[in-house]
């Protein structure tokens, strides 16, 4: 029994038998790539003390990896369909497994932020990878269905996960093996690969768009180390107005090459379409707010709640159970009621969550606040990322079926990049103001207040990113009742 690539259209394939055990491996590289971007949260305070990093440059931890990881996802999804989804799928968890190892004996932060960069690259090779398998593995609308609910699922309980992950390896080992750990599950997701994946790609000329890449990629780094500036010297210095100006003309450069280049990096057809630069809006937006908000829930709980990593990874299991338990009770939910309302109702849902965190207190207040506030969140993000993915790939043309999967984690990694700099440097702000205004002497009490203030200007500043979401589902997404991704991108 052959499996079709993209080039066969005519007749039903045939159901690949291994597809369920290909879809475990698949959905194990997932998850180590997603909780990635958040393992180093909980492992963050003591890394920052042993590397001595400081507090405007620690936030390069996650942006390293997520600016590497967004930046190249589009020529990753590009390369997959071309040089074949099996063999990038196989070669990205060699490689992440080697990154990870090189973050983990960093002596320095300089060599953290590059070993994490060069995971992100990798990831950047696996994530398209892997939601491309999924898609042309399961042909049957029900399975597909499930398949993505199980993706879903993985792809929104990622971040909580890998910070439950993080606080039980920092606590009993230390923060390093927060990074050695992905070494072994890498190896052995690769060996189980080898007999249950089937590979296929796209027929076509093997061009690659290297100026594309290489636009976005400095534009988006631009964007976050002027964020970054902002942070260490305000936003009236010119170099912070300079960086981020500089980061919007190499953006809009990146447009006006894909316009005219013979093989986009990014087919601006697939971003026109308009539910589909809905989606994506959206999920750039819930992106930036959901990886700023766990940052500084992060330092709530350990600084000023005093909680020790394990137990400040476990903090975080409501939200993560309430990802799980919406995506997989709203995948069938899915070709019922259309994903534009499950996607409308679930923003708005962590929208609310989001606005419960306002009533923070310098020194308590976990389970009137934070518990019910991550529940929520956790609850309302499920639902959207489960809903996501069938309005973004939905009627894409099969060759575009690698580029467009890759949109999906460019938009979130991207978003997961400027979010937690945007809301640093708002915070370090916020708490610079706070504190100058009590003089010279800070007592221990008004530090604690000031932090406080500083995260509540964060989690205002996330809320507004979730209304913006919330905004880009209502005016853009038009995606009706039992829309799905189309059967031809199989």
């Amino acid at each position: 029994m052959t499996m079709r690539t993209d080039a066969t259209s005519q007749g039903a394939p045939a159901l690949d038998p291994r597809r369920w055990q290909a879809l475990t491996v698949i959905s194990v590289a997932t998850l180590m790539v997603v909780l990635d971007a958040s393992v180093i949260n909980i492992a963050l305070p003591q890394a920052q003390i042993d590397l001595r990093i400081s507090d405007a440059d620690r936030q390069w931890a996650v942006t390293a990896y997520a600016l590497a990881f967004g930046g190249l996802l589009l020529l990753g999804g590009r390369i997959v369909d071309l040089v074949g989804r099996k063999r990038v799928f196989l070669i990205g968890l060699v490689g992440f497994a080697a990154a990870s190892m090189l973050a983990g004996i960093a002596p320095d932060g300089a060599t953290l932020f590059a070993g994490r960069a060069l995971q992100g690259v990798f990831a950047a090779l696996l994530a398209p990878a892997a939601l491309s398998l999924i898609a042309v593995t399961f042909t049957d609308a029900r399975e597909r269905a499930k398949a993505f609910g199980v993706y879903g699922a993985l792809q929104g309980a990622g971040g909580a996960i890998g910070l439950i992950a993080g606080g039980v390896l920092t606590e009993y080992t230390t923060w390093r093996w927060c990074l050695f750990v992905n070494a072994p599950i890498s190896l052995a997701a690769a060996l189980a690969a080898v007999p249950t994946v089937r590979e296929s790609r796209a027929e076509g000329e093997r061009r690659y768009d290297i100026p594309g890449a290489v636009l976005v990629t400095t534009g988006l780094v631009a964007l976050v180390w002027g964020f970054t500036h902002a942070a260490e010297s305000g936003w009236t210095t010119t170099l912070t107005w300079l960086l981020l100006a500089a980061g919007l003309v190499l953006l809009a450069a990146f447009v006006l090459v894909e316009q005219r280049t013979t093989h986009p990096l990014l087919p601006l057809r697939v971003v026109l379409d308009r539910d589909r630069a809905g989606a994506f809006l959206a999920s750039l937006l819930t992106g930036a707010g959901m990886f700023g908000l766990l940052l500084f829930l992060t330092y709530y709980l350990q600084v000023n709640l005093g909680y020790q990593p394990l137990h400040a990874g476990l903090a975080f299991l409501p939200f993560s159970a309430g990802i799980i338990a919406a995506a997989s009770f709203g995948a069938p939910l899915v070709p019922r009621l259309g994903p534009k309302p499950l996607m409308a109702v679930g923003i708005a849902v962590a929208l609310a969550g989001t606005l419960w965190l306002l009533l923070v207190q310098p020194t308590g207040g976990y389970l009137p606040v934070v518990l019910p506030s991550m529940v929520l969140t956790g609850l309302g993000l499920g639902v959207f990322f489960v809903a996501l993915p069938n309005t973004a790939l939905s009627a894409v043309d099969p060759s575009d079926t690698g580029v467009a999967s890759a949109m999906i984690s460019t938009t979130q990694q991207v978003g997961g990049a400027i979010g937690p700099a945007l809301l640093n440097t708002l915070y370090v702000s916020a708490l610079t103001g706070f504190l100058a205004g009590h003089g010279e002497t800070v007592t221990r009490a008004v530090q604690l207040d000031g932090y406080v203030h500083g995260y509540r200007v964060a989690f205002t500043a996330s809320a507004v990113l979730f209304a913006l979401a919330l905004a880009a589902v209502g005016l853009l997404v038009r995606t009706q009742r039992g829309a799905g991704p189309s059967a031809s991108a199989a």
